[in-house]
């Protein structure tokens, strides 16, 4: 469990990068047509009320600590948390796919859902490196319709053939607790190698999804996908899952950079909001201002994050791999040319200001009303150190760089938000976890 998001240094590995069907969800989609998709029953999914967001009494200042949720005996190996909006309850991702609830101080014994258990042949892999159940999001309309997604890493036949899938799924008719284990998939791509799989599904205040995708593993992206806009993979994609294309599940959003692309074998891919990224495993939007925020693991000694403002238009390059971090890469290259590419607004280099220092975890703005001193910090962590760190995004750039002077312990391995804007911290290490909230410190 320790290389969960480590993905640093001389990972190795081989393959041919996204061999297989340019979308292998097609098939499944073939027979549909251009069609919006319909609510769920009235019946399926929990009133806006039925689980109330917990209150809290605002306390002044801004030193920190965090109270334990739960522990490895309650959770398997989490990975992540969030919550549906307006909803008082917390839904942890298990790395090898179930879904666990939180309501209150317990853990709920049945899972949400539970992918660990294969209907037929594709499953979730999880017991190597960076694979699993990785993200969960549930649509911003979740209370009427039921609707959420998630993003997995699959093996076929034990053969070796590894997908990322991002499926949808719908909660059960007449319990809120459990969702129907009938999902569809939207979108499938081949995976090269175990590693670099981002994982992170966000939908952004236009309403369409997010999708955060590595750049299929190796050492230094061996087969170029980061600069390579006709693979999905080492990009952040934008679908509309509220709409269809012919022979998809969702719809190109007509603002997409490469929305008018063919498609073809040599085509830039019309789902592509942005390419340039390495191992993007956690990225959020700014719930006040719409910015996003994109942590990007980095390969030998820079980790960063990337602020892509809410007016952005789509089609940045974050230069992987031709910089990490700011710093021309490999490292032996000194002519590299930034023109046209987007540097990070902050970055910090291994093993400088803390020991351990390896991999950067991404977190969350600060939207809360427990802790109003704390308004407009980012939060991120690395998972090696164990090492918070914050910023502010003011005016195009990282202000107030520094490290917080508290332990939350080492392997952070994501950071949670609730729906009334609260922060989580997940820890997962070899031999414990625990999912915990972050307080004021009295």
């Amino acid at each position: 469990m320790a290389a969960l998001v480590a993905g640093c240094g001389d990972d190795g590995g081989s393959g041919a990068a996204d061999a297989g069907p340019r979308d292998a969800a097609a098939a499944d989609a073939a027979a549909i047509d251009a069609a919006p998709i319909d609510a769920a029953p009235a019946d399926a999914a929990p009133p806006g009320d039925a689980f109330p967001v917990p209150s809290c009494t605002p306390v002044t200042g801004t030193d920190l600590t965090t109270v334990v949720l739960a522990d490895e005996t309650e959770i398997q190996a989490p990975v992540f948390l969030t919550t549906p909006p307006g909803d008082g309850r917390l839904f942890v991702l298990e790395k090898c796919g179930q879904i666990r609830i939180i309501a209150g101080d317990q853990v709920l014994e049945a899972p949400f859902l539970d992918l660990s258990e294969p209907i037929d042949d594709p499953q979730v892999t999880c017991d190597r490196n960076e694979e699993g159940l990785l993200g969960l999001a549930f649509h911003p309309d979740y209370a009427q319709n039921g609707r959420f997604f998630v993003n997995f890493t699959e093996e076929r036949n034990g053969a070796g053939v590894r997908n990322t899938v991002i499926a949808e799924y719908q909660v059960s008719s007449g319990n809120a607790n459990l969702a129907d284990p009938t999902g569809q998939r939207l979108l499938v791509f081949e995976q090269p190698r175990d590693n670099h799989n981002g994982g992170m599904l966000q939908f952004g205040p236009d309403g369409y999804l997010y999708i955060s995708v590595g750049d299929g593993g190796g050492s230094g992206d061996p087969d170029d996908n980061g600069q390579d806009n006709t693979t999905l993979l080492g990009s952040i994609l934008r679908i509309d899952v509220d709409n269809r294309d012919p022979g998809k599940l969702y719809a190109i959003p007509d603002d997409n950079p490469f929305a008018d692309s063919p498609d073809g074998e040599t085509d830039p891919r019309p789902e592509i909001w942005a390419i340039g990224v390495r191992n993007p495993w956690r990225m959020s939007f700014d719930r006040d201002t719409g910015d996003l925020y994109i942590a990007d693991v980095g390969q030998l000694d820079w980790e960063e994050v990337n602020v892509q403002p809410a007016a952005s238009t789509g089609g940045e390059n974050y230069g992987w791999n031709i910089f990490e971090g700011t710093h021309c890469y490999p490292p032996d290259v000194t002519d590299c040319d930034p023109t046209g590419l987007v540097m990070p607004v902050t970055e910090y280099e291994h093993d400088v200001e803390r020991p351990n220092d390896e991999s950067i975890t991404g977190g969350f703005v600060y939207r809360g009303s427990c802790i109003p001193d704390i308004q407009g910090w980012y939060l991120y962590a690395d998972y090696g150190s164990g090492a918070v760190r914050t910023f502010e995004f003011i005016d195009g750039a990282a202000q107030n760089v520094r490290i917080l002077d508290l332990d939350f312990g080492s392997g952070i391995a994501s950071f949670g938000e609730d729906s009334a804007g609260e922060l989580y911290i997940i820890n997962l290490n070899r031999n414990s976890s625990q999912v915990r909230k972050i307080v004021p410190a009295q």
